[in-house]
This record gives structure tokens, C-alpha cells and sequence, in this order.
């Protein structure tokens, strides 16, 4: 029976065999002069030239696609073949040359001694040392006339430094009695991850490109472009309405059936996608909207908030001459919200530009495997699927922009219950919050650029239009440090130590050797809490002067006075503060502050600067050697929906109206100078220091707004 049965078998996979066969179809002489004809004029047909060749000859619009795609592959691969082979015979050319040259050179005889002619090797070593010497005198009179300024005198007047011990931090807590308890050092020594502040090393830097990657990133790109604009102008059946909200949700059925592609989300029960649209009016002309974005430092200015990195790997096509039209880049960015307690998204991606028409046009982001060793493994997996925006010049010079996410998450770890609820509901890395970052940050470069200055604004203390743009870029540095010291990026390894809920307090340290921070070792601490109150109440709390000896455990409860006022926005709470406080003994220590607010959340950072710091940036001279080392609080919704109080006083920008009706969740952040020896190790003592301040200051926080069974 078995070898019936197998024999049965053998006869049906021998039809099944056939009739593929004849279900195989060449393409006819005629098709295939008529598709010659066309690629010698149009290489990437779009879709309108690819449904009219199907119809004519009666072909699949698939086959055209993929005829054209295995023809420009043939193309290329005989391209690089007649390459290879002039290169190999130049090389070999170049090569003979280079031994006959070699063979020369060891009969040489100096004419005027008789001997062979001294290596000229040492004559250049000795000339690039001077050329590098040279530099480097000139870079050090640069950085002592700007510090000449900063302390007073010339650096050469200092006294010599001494070698002196210094001991680890010793904050006088009695104020609020916390008892460090001192012991021996715990080897917390400087861990391998944590890095100084300077530019952060990639995770993973991948290898060299090759012209066949190259060429396949090209074809990814133009498909991603595709995919991305039917996503930004098609409505229905792509797009549907929340019921809860309102926003944009993508119809996950109905863009499978559209975009067809491997469904892994089904077999992998981890798999979470997040899509969602939104789109608004931006303070910034189209062009330098697009130069921003495609800029990766300039990139990670836009968003501040949003992006904890961005670097460029390599261009591979620098688009058209004067324009970033067809430019396509290999890029990484991690993205963060700003707590500890949230893992950053991490991506290898292509960013494509193109321009659509005169004024328009589109930019796609779509992710790039780039194989990596298991160390570099994150906490949650991301791939970003077809994501962008279509930008739009309006006649006023602003933009209207739409924005797209689309994102493929595995968690690896579940998500902390504080935050599960604003992250599965597409608030934190959502399109609308990009958006809502973006026309934030424009308003406050549009007001960076305005030339006339305001008394009622400034209030007569910031001289000159450059010294509120110095002040605006001191302030800026001081948000950006603050962002990036709560970060888990990777260069960041938080611990957590015991503390007063169950978050507890998580702290990392760094070393800091940038011009513009201490230098020395940098204790990070901060914890997250949750508070029943709307997010914009908290805000209004941090942010009014006059609530501040409630929360603010170093000012020993005395009250400050705001000396100095920037509006860098049309919602009052965004602007820049300079506070000065009354009975105390540093009268020369002011506090700067920056509060900012959207509709995805706010932050309010401060940092106490001396007054000749102050009076550098004021005077409208380069802030960029001010030290800084910032604290502050970020306030987000918690993602529920109706809940909490609704005492938010009305806004009057649109962007922040809808500001949560749930609670809020506060990380509360400090950093502190441990030590000015980047050698200096941790201790106990200086750990219970920052524990006790943290708590502190949560407690107060906690009855000032009469939560205190929160």
C-alpha cells in the first residue's frame, strides 16, 4: 500500500510539474522590443507609464514592474563589469609603475656628497607637529581671552593649581535633615557605557557600503517614497477617525490589502505596530524646513525633546545640485520620552527627499537592517516602516506639513505601568507629537530671529537684540543638557537605589569635560511619579516664581523675583526667565530658567549661573564657555482618558487647549557635581545626599498640591 501510495504521489507532482510548465509564458519578441524602447527613455517608469504598457501589451502591471527592475539590475551588473575590468588594468598599470619606481629610488645618489639622500619622512612628521602646534597655541589664546573675560584677569595671572584631595560631595542638608551616612567608596568606578558629554559613539557602526547596497537602498527608498505619499493624500479606506479623540488611525486591514508584505505581526504575538497622521500650520518656509531635516544636527534641534541622537553614517546620493531633491542618506537616531524609566527607540534607517513641484515636497524615512553582534541589543526592537512628511509652502512663508508614523515594536521588556497607558495610545512617539514639537521649536526660532526688542518682554535688562539672542541660545544649551541627562540612551546606565515608592530614585554618572558643563564627575538622579491633577495644572505650579519656596528645597524657602522675561512662543507659559532670590547669602548667583509647553507636555529646567555669566550672555557675547548643570521637572499626560481634575486654566494657543483630561506623570531630575577629579569614585555619602533631596523635594511637590496620598 505504501509503495502504491508513493508511486501515486510520484505521478500527481509529475502533472503538477507540466502544468507549471505551461503555465509559463516568455515575453513575445514584439513585448520585448516595446519594453527595450521604453527603458532606453524612461528607465523607473512611474504608474501611470507602467498601466499604459500593460494594456498595450497585454501584459500584468507586476510584470512590467519587475521587468524593469531585473532589466536596470542587468544593466547595472553589466556596467560594473565593464568597470571592474578597466579598473583591474589601470591597477595593474599603476602597479608596475609604482615598482619601477621603487626600484629607481634605491640607486639614488645625492650628486653634491656621493651618499643616498636622508629619509624626507622625519622633514614632514616635523612640519605637520609645527603646523598642529601652531593650532593649538592659537585655539589656547582663543579659549584665555574668552575665560580672560569670564573670571576677570588673564589665565596667566592665576595662581598655580595644587595638587589638593577632594572630597566627595558635601551638600549641607540640615536644612531639610538629611543625614549622609559616610563610608568607604563604592567601586561604582566610571562604568564602560558612561561616556563624557561629548559626541556619542553609535552603538553600532556599520561596515563600508558597496555599490550593489547602494543600489539596493536606492530601490527601498523610491518603493518607501511610494508607499508614504499614498499614506499622506489618501483618506479613506487607508485613514479612519478615533472614536476617543478624533485623530487619525491607520486601518491596519486595509493598508495590508493595499501594501501587501511578509505579516509578521501575526506570528510574533510581541509585535505591536503604531500608526497614526496629523498635520498643521509651521512657523517656517518650506526650503528650510527641508534643510533641517535633512540636516542630522539640525535634525535633532527640531526635536529636542523627542530625539536623544541623530547621525549621519553616509549620503549615498547628494540629490541635485543647490536642492535636496533625490538626496538619500543611511542615518541612526534613538528616540526618547523623558524619563528613566522608558527605553529609547533605536533606528538604522534611509532618509529619501524628493521634491514633488515648485514649493512641495516629501521626505520618507524607512528602516535599514544593518546586522549587529547581541551586545548592541535594546530593551524594545523598532522598525520603521514608511514615515515622513509632505511639506507645503504657504504664501505668508509658513508651511503646512503632515506628518507620518508608522512603527513595528517588540518589546522586550514590559513596558513600566506608568507609562504603559501614554505609550500603547500613540501619545508619546505619535505623529502628533512630532508635529506639535516641530511648530514649537519654529515659533521659538522665528522669535530667536526677530530683530527689535520689547520692554514690556524684557523689561529693560537685556540690552540689545544680540544679547537676547545669546540669552536664548544659553537657554537652549541648558534644555538640551537637561534632556540628555535623563536619557537611556546608550552612552547611560541608570541604577536604582531604595527610595520613596516604587519607582525609586534612579541615578548614572558621567564624566563631563565639555567647555560649557563642569569638569569633573556628574551624578544624574530622578525619579517618576504620578499625580491626579491635569498636566497643564502642574505646569502653571512649577512654573509661577511665586509658588517656587514650595518646591524648591536649595532655596530655603525664600522667594524669588523674576529680573528677566524672553517670550520665545505664543503660549505665555513658553519663555525664558531670569530669577533672582531675596535673602540670601550668594547675591551673586542668579537662576536661568526655560518652561516649555505643547500639547504632548511640558518642561521647566533651571540652573544657577553667577552674574558674570549672566552679564557675558546679556551683553550679546558667545555663551557657548558658560558652566552649566541643569535640573527641572518634565510634566506628561499619563495617557488615560477623562480622568483627573479639570481646573487647567484656558489656553489661549490652540496647541495646548486639549492638554490632558487624565493625571500627570513628573519626573523630577537633578544633576550634581560630585567631583572636580575625573577620576573621583562614588560614595554612599553622596548617594543618600541626592536620595534625600529627591525625596524631599517630591514631598513638598506632593503636599503643595495636596496630594500627599498620591
Amino acid at each position: 500500500m505504501e509503495f502504491g501510495s508513493g508511486a501515486g504521489g510520484g505521478d500527481h507532482d509529475a502533472s503538477d510539474s507540466q502544468r507549471r510548465k505551461k503555465r509559463y509564458h516568455r515575453h513575445t519578441a514584439n513585448q520585448i522590443q516595446r519594453l527595450e524602447g521604453m527603458f532606453k527613455d524612461c528607465p523607473h517608469p512611474d504608474e501611470k507609464q507602467r498601466l499604459q504598457l500593460s494594456r498595450e501589451l497585454g501584459l500584468a502591471p507586476r510584470q512590467i514592474k519587475f521587468w524593469f527592475q531585473n532589466r536596470r539590475t542587468q544593466m547595472k551588473a553589466q556596467h560594473e563589469r565593464a568597470d571592474n575590468s578597466a579598473l583591474r588594468s589601470e591597477n595593474d598599470k599603476i602597479r608596475c609603475e609604482n615598482i619601477a619606481i621603487r626600484e629607481a629610488l634605491k640607486n639614488v645618489i645625492c650628486p653634491s656628497c656621493g651618499v643616498p639622500p636622508i629619509n624626507e619622512d622625519n622633514y614632514f612628521d616635523e612640519h605637520k607637529l609645527r603646523m598642529e602646534n601652531a593650532q593649538l597655541k592659537e585655539e589656547l589664546d582663543r579659549v584665555s581671552s574668552i575665560a580672560a573675560k569670564y573670571i576677570g584677569r588673564p589665565i596667566s595671572q592665576l595662581p598655580p593649581v595644587q595638587p589638593i584631595h577632594i572630597s566627595p560631595l558635601d551638600l549641607s542638608m540640615a536644612s531639610f535633615g538629611g543625614h549622609g551616612m559616610g563610608g568607604p567608596s563604592l567601586d561604582l568606578d566610571l562604568l564602560t557605557g558612561s561616556t563624557s558629554s561629548t559626541v556619542p559613539s553609535l552603538p553600532y557602526q556599520p561596515m563600508g557600503i558597496s555599490d550593489m547596497d547602494k543600489s539596493l537602498m536606492t530601490d527601498i527608498a523610491a518603493n518607501a517614497m511610494e508607499e508614504l505619499l499614498r499614506l499622506l493624500q489618501t483618506n479613506d479606506p487607508l485613514w479612519m477617525k478615533s472614536s476617543t479623540d478624533g485623530r487619525d488611525v491607520l486601518n491596519l486591514e486595509s493598508y495590508e490589502r493595499i501594501f501587501p508584505r511578509a505579516t509578521t505581526h501575526l506570528k510574533n504575538p510581541n509585535l505591536r505596530i503604531e500608526a497614526s497622521r496629523a498635520s498643521g500650520v509651521v512657523i517656517m518656509n518650506g526650503l528650510a524646513l527641508v534643510d533641517m531635516i535633512m540636516d542630522s544636527n539640525k535634525f535633532g534641534e527640531l526635536f529636542p525633546t523627542i530625539v536623544s541622537m541623530a547621525r549621519t553614517i553616509e549620503v549615498i546620493s547628494s540629490g541635485m545640485l543647490g536642492s535636496h531633491s533625490g538626496s538619500l542618506q543611511l542615518m541612526y537616531k534613538e528616540l526618547q520620552v523623558l524619563s528613566p524609566l522608558v527605553p529609547t527607540r533605536e533606528f538604522y534607517f534611509l532618509r529619501y527627499c524628493h521634491q514633488i513641484e515648485q514649493g512641495q515636497w516629501a521626505i520618507v524615512d524607512v528602516s535599514y537592517d544593518c546586522p549587529r553582534d547581541n551586545q548592541f541589543t535594546n530593551q524594545c526592537r523598532s522598525h520603521r516602516l514608511p514615515s515622513g512628511c509632505l511639506i507645503q509652502d504657504m504664501p505668508n512663508g509658513y508651511s503646512k506639513v503632515t506628518w507620518v508614523e508608522h512603527v513595528e515594536i517588540e518589546e522586550k521588556v514590559p513596558i513600566h505601568r506608568l507609562y504603559r497607558d501614554l505609550i500603547h495610545s500613540g501619545q508619546a512617539f505619535g505623529a502628533e507629537r512630532w508635529l506639535v514639537v516641530l511648530q514649537r521649536t519654529c515659533e521659538r526660532f522665528a522669535c530667536l530671529m526677530v530683530s527689535g526688542t520689547s520692554t514690556r518682554d524684557l523689561e529693560g535688562v537685556i540690552p540689545s537684540p544680540e544679547g537676547k539672542r545669546s540669552m536664548m541660545k544659553l537657554a537652549q544649551r541648558m534644555v538640551n543638557n537637561f534632556c540628555a541627562s535623563i536619557s537611556t540612551s546608550n552612552g547611560h546606565r541608570w541604577t536604582t537605589i531604595s527610595g520613596m515608592n516604587e519607582v525609586g530614585v534612579r541615578v548614572t554618572i558621567h564624566k563631563s569635560t565639555d567647555p560649557g558643563q563642569p569638569n569633573g564627575v556628574v551624578l544624574s538622579a530622578a525619579t517618576t511619579i504620578w499625580l491626579p491633577l491635569s498636566p497643564q495644572t502642574v505646569f502653571n505650579f512649577f512654573k509661577d516664581e511665586r509658588t517656587r519656596p514650595q518646591w524648591d528645597v536649595l532655596s530655603n524657602g525664600n522667594a524669588v523675583q523674576e529680573v528677566a522675561h524672553i517670550a520665545n512662543g505664543s503660549h505665555p507659559g513658553n519663555c525664558i526667565s531670569v530669577l533672582r532670590a531675596f535673602n540670601t547669602s550668594q547675591n551673586n548667583m542668579l537662576i536661568l530658567q526655560e518652561s516649555c509647553i505643547d500639547s504632548s507636555g511640558s518642561v521647566v529646567v533651571y540652573c544657577p549661573v553667577d552674574l558674570p555669566g549672566i552679564n557675558i550672555a546679556m551683553s550679546g557675547e558667545d555663551p557657548s564657555y558658560i558652566p552649566l548643570l541643569p535640573s527641572g521637572f518634565t510634566i506628561s499626560p499619563d495617557g488615560r482618558q477623562d480622568q483627573g481634575d479639570t481646573s487647567a486654566s484656558t489656553s489661549s494657543c490652540s496647541n495646548v487647549n486639549h492638554i490632558g483630561g487624565g493625571g500627570s506623570l513628573i519626573t523630577v531630575a537633578f544633576q550634581i557635581l560630585v567631583s572636580s577629579l575625573p577620576s573621583a569614585k562614588l560614595n554612599m555619602e553622596s548617594v543618600n545626599t541626592v536620595n534625600n533631596l529627591i525625596g524631599t523635594t517630591v514631598q513638598q511637590i506632593k503636599s503643595a498640591l495636596n496630594c500627599s496620598g498620591s
